[in-house]
């Protein structure tokens, strides 16, 4: 007799409530298979999550107009975690004195780096302009680097529509376009480090960041700014919690940023679906960096 038939067999010997048992046994059993499967699939993807912020690509918002024109507030990108190598600075939970970095790589100058801020540990974002070695220097608002002047042209002013996450601030213009909406423009130029590497910088007038003695990049350490160069609080200044950033380590780096993979202007709200697309800058998503 085979096992289904001797299965049957036995089965038809039992009482109605020996069947009953082994049925609710049975369905048990199944049940928790299934419980099994299921932990081992999320486990699975929160483990593949988990790697992946750790280790290849992370997001970040933006929060401040510091990274204008480039980076708007509302912005969200993804960070690049392997360029530079790893620390608990690029964990998820990173710390504000990170140790030292695992296959450690230096950022170039022009690089967009997202740090940890050596002081408070919140996520900073600036632009690599001083290396290792470098001597860095600010006069009447125009920078200096290795005693050479760096070239700067002014081009077409920078529009932006005003909005909740975007007003017009010190050294914008208001005004509309032909649309009737409103919108800001600030004075821009075009700065092209040594090497070739180019990229639009805001300067409005003078601020306290407009001059600076020359200060050598020591090793280790990198000297970073805002593009908004009126509008950053970045190497320029002393390193205080939720202000200047000083010289940033290297070891407080988090990655470089890639790619903006979605921005809002703030007018979103989360009971009226339709505004979430209203919202949505589509013309910034994808945009490399």
């Amino acid at each position: 007799m085979d096992v289904k038939t001797k299965s049957r067999a036995e089965l038809e010997g039992l009482s109605n409530r020996d069947r009953v048992r082994a049925a609710d046994e049975a369905e048990k059993a199944r049940s928790q298979r299934f419980i099994r499967s299921l932990l081992m699939m999320v486990t699975g993807v929160v483990l593949g999550v988990l790697l992946v912020r750790t280790l290849v690509f992370a997001p970040f918002s933006i929060p401040s107009e510091s990274m204008h024109p480039q980076l708007w507030n509302g912005d969200i990108l993804l960070a690049a975690k392997w360029p530079y190598g790893y620390s608990s600075a690029s964990l998820p939970l990173g710390s504000a004195e990170p140790g030292e970095r695992f296959l450690p790589a230096a950022p170039k100058r022009g690089d967009i780096v997202i740090f940890k801020h050596p002081v408070d540990g919140s996520d900073y974002i600036k632009r690599v302009i001083g290396v290792p070695g470098d001597t860095v220097a600010m006069f009447d608002g125009r920078l200096i680097l290795n005693g050479e002047l760096v070239n700067r042209e002014r081009v077409e002013d920078f529009i932006i529509p005003v909005s909740l996450n975007t007003g017009c601030n010190f050294g914008g213009r208001e005004s509309e376009d032909e649309n009737g909406a409103t919108i800001c423009a600030y004075p821009q130029y075009r700065e092209t480090l040594p090497g070739g590497l180019s990229y639009s910088v805001l300067k409005f007038g003078h601020s306290d960041g407009d001059t600076l003695s020359p200060m050598r990049v020591p090793e280790g350490q990198l000297f970073v700014m805002g593009d908004s160069r009126d509008n950053s609080r970045d190497s320029r200044f002393k390193a205080q919690a939720g202000l200047g950033v000083g010289l940033v380590p290297q070891n407080n780096l988090v990655g470089r940023a890639q790619v903006i993979i979605w921005s809002t202007d703030g007018s979103a709200t989360w009971l009226n679906p339709a505004s979430w697309f209203a919202a949505t800058r589509w013309d910034r998503i994808g945009t490399g960096l």
